[in-house]
């Protein structure tokens, strides 16, 4: 039968230290990598069956057909972050990455950030992508 004899020879003389492992300080943790939550990526695919005029403020014959034959479908979120991303989701869907100055400073002011569009862009390529080969 075999065993180890620890008390016997250099491992009793050597110190307890050289036998524990040695961690390098850990590195800088990298900002979490960006995601939306489910909420979020709900928005962006429901956002794809908006028609890009659905971000324009009805106009006054718009009201009036509106007050005659009943209100229109609002498609418009309450939550302004929500509407920021419902915005730029349209846009994306619509136009790629050739989205107005004006909707990227609001969708940056909402309180995301530019890897999110990054992250929103892909997952509407990949939708693309995915439509033209599924033939």
């Amino acid at each position: 039968m075999a065993y180890l004899a620890l008390t016997d020879g250099a491992a009793a003389l050597a110190p307890a230290s050289a036998f524990s492992p040695t961690f390098s300080p850990a590195a800088p943790k990298a900002d979490s990598p960006a995601g939306f939550s489910a909420l979020e990526w709900s928005v962006v695919m429901l956002a794809r069956h908006d028609r890009p005029s659905s971000l324009r403020e009805p106009g006054r014959v718009a009201k009036w057909l509106g007050r005659i034959f009943g209100d229109a479908v609002n498609r418009r979120l309450a939550d302004p972050r929500l509407e920021a991303l419902r915005r730029m989701a349209v846009l994306t869907w619509h136009h790629s990455y050739s989205v107005p100055k004006a909707e990227l400073k609001a969708f940056f002011a909402a309180g995301f950030s530019t890897d999110h569009y990054e992250l929103l862009g892909k997952r509407v390529a990949e939708v693309h992508v995915a439509r033209l080969f599924r033939k």
